[in-house]
């Protein structure tokens, strides 16, 4: 995964992408979102993939406009969440914490 990541860093590297407004790359994500949402809605799973990926790419060029790094806000996020508790409701985690809001 970190060949693969550096190798998109380099992509947008080499277009100047890891410079441009990070609002643009926020409004792609959204659109990345909605096609995987669509995917998932018209039970395409290949379609469901590609959009996964694409949000991937979008967030790793976010993180570089952002002077991080996918990896950085990924390990922070685990950080977060490793030792959380909750349960399934619905088919969704819900954090412990919030169960008796």
């Amino acid at each position: 995964m970190q060949e693969l990541t550096t190798k998109i860093k380099e992509w947008a590297e080499e277009r100047n992408l890891h410079t441009a407004d990070p609002n643009k790359q926020i409004l792609k994500l959204g659109e990345e979102f909605g096609e995987l949402c669509q995917a998932r809605a018209k039970n395409r799973p290949e379609l469901a993939k590609d959009g996964i990926g694409d949000m991937y790419i979008v967030l790793t060029i976010l993180a570089m406009q952002l002077g991080t790094s996918i990896e950085e806000c990924a390990a922070l996020a685990y950080e977060e969440i490793k030792d959380r508790k909750g349960k399934m409701v619905n088919g969704v985690f819900v954090k412990e914490a919030d169960l008796n809001v």
